[in-house]
């Protein structure tokens, strides 16, 4: 590793191996370092959760890949889906250009040909049954990975990366900024040693929101918070979405509901899927997975509230942390895990009611409870008549015997102040991806890295 680099990225995720191409092929020095493993030492030991017990957070949510190695590996092909690009490009078209330059780099690494696009006539029907119910029917072409194939996408993009002369440092932490007179000119790694660059770019994936927020304000970088979803995992037969998912495999609902007029969406369903944990320091969480050669018989998707905080109380992340750690306490340590018809009625699901429900939970490790005891009443009431709203456009999701499983909790940085280049308001230092509260899923986040790696260019060439 030598002491000085033309680029240093402090992240592994998509933003970070998007940009460390775009750099490392116009033949810029580039440095990657990330606290995770190589993708290869990854290793997800039971289908029923993220983590085993024994696992550090990091070996899921850091590494070469990020988090989205172990997801469901299904590329929204969307700029306004998991972001807005448009409002980093300056123009639609452009943002929609990106999203397709940024799908092709996955299919050259081995994503699967086979694009998922909605449906014609049947899509129509879908967003008119969507809106005579007061919601919206996103439609989105996609491209599925799956979560068994994800990591072998992401190893033929690294080792790509390690030919053309980008070098890795992982399991290493970046712990500060080299910053003099208003210009970023290196990182100072957790051991103390310094790296100094000539232009760094910061995008450590969701798991680094709090070492965002930390250089944010012992640098003074322009900064404000973002909102963040907090809800449920909800799953059903898989017949109950059979009708949907055969039209768009994760379709987009959004609904505004009536009480509170609050924002409540559908996200990352997982056709014939399974429910796993996500292990963080302090807190359990729920996501899903999909695989591309095995299946259950359910179905399940994200259901979540948009939360926004205004002053005197703006951090979100801390606000979402607490619901996290208060819902895991009454899990005892694992998800709860509920039945609708209970929650509806307002009593607590109990093992008796899970063994003899109609539809069986994929993920074993849960707590049976109530999840009105760990959620604030307002979300509940949200999630409750979200789903029913649902319930008239997919008869059967809002059914007594449809399962949630708290917390789901999608966890967003602080959001950067970029220009188009995605320089931020400290010279020579850019920003992309999730951890820097610019993107929302793996297309976006790639699509971020580009931006910047192209705004880096063009410094360095002197045209900006």
């Amino acid at each position: 590793m030598k002491k000085e680099y033309d680029v240093v990225i402090i992240g592994c995720g998509p933003a970070g191996i998007f940009a460390a191409r775009e750099l490392v092929s116009e033949g810029l020095s580039v440095l990657v370092v990330d606290g995770g493993k190589d993708v290869e030492d990854r290793v997800c030991r039971m289908k029923e959760e993220i983590l085993c017990r024994q696992c550090n957070p990091c070996d899921v949510m850091c590494g070469v890949g990020g988090a989205g190695t172990f997801s469901d590996g299904l590329l929204n092909l969307r700029p306004d889906i998991g972001g807005d690009l448009s409002e980093q490009t300056g123009d639609v078209e452009k943002a929609w250009e990106l999203v397709k330059y940024v799908d092709g780099v996955f299919l050259e690494y081995g994503a699967p040909d086979e694009l998922l696009l909605p449906k014609g006539e049947k899509i129509k029907e879908l967003e008119i049954r969507a809106a005579s119910v007061g919601a919206r029917f996103v439609p989105i072409g996609q491209r599925h990975i799956g979560s068994d194939r994800a990591s072998v996408v992401i190893k033929n993009f690294k080792d790509d990366l390690t030919e053309k002369g980008v070098e890795f440092l992982l399991k290493t932490f970046a712990e500060r900024l080299l910053v003099e007179d208003g210009v970023c000119r290196g990182v100072i790694l957790e051991d103390g040693r310094a790296i100094n660059a000539t232009y760094v770019l910061i995008a450590p994936g969701r798991i680094g929101a709090a070492w965002v927020e930390k250089i944010v304000r012992e640098y003074g970088i322009e900064a404000h918070y973002a909102g963040i979803d907090v809800g449920v995992r909800v799953e059903v037969p898989a017949l109950i979405m059979d009708p949907i998912t055969s039209i768009n495999r994760d379709p987009k609902f959004h609904v505004y509901t009536h009480r509170y007029d609050d924002f409540v969406r559908t996200f990352c369903t997982n056709e014939r899927g399974f429910v796993v944990k996500e292990r963080y320091d302090d807190f359990i969480a729920t996501n899903g997975h999909s695989m591309k050669d095995e299946e259950s018989p359910n179905t399940n998707f994200a259901f979540l509230v948009r939360v926004d905080l205004t002053s005197p109380i703006e951090n979100t992340t801390r606000y979402g942390r607490s619901i996290a750690k208060l819902a895991t306490t009454i899990g005892g340590g694992r998800p709860i895990i509920q039945r609708m018809g209970d929650l509806r009625r307002g009593r607590r699901t109990t093992e008796r009611r899970l063994e003899r429900n109609p539809v069986q939970n994929t993920l074993k490790d849960v707590t049976p409870g109530d999840i009105s005891m760990a959620l604030p009443h307002r979300m509940v009431m949200d999630i409750i008549e979200g789903l029913e709203v649902l319930d008239k456009i997919i008869p059967g999701v809002a059914s007594d015997s449809t399962l949630l499983y708290a917390p789901e909790i999608k966890f967003y940085a602080m959001k950067l102040t970029v220009d188009h280049q995605m320089e931020t308001t400290i010279k020579n230092l850019f920003a992309a991806g999730d951890g820097a509260g610019l993107s929302r899923d793996i297309i976006n986040a790639a699509a971020t890295g580009v931006l910047a790696a192209r705004g880096i260019l063009k410094r360095s060439d002197g045209k900006s």
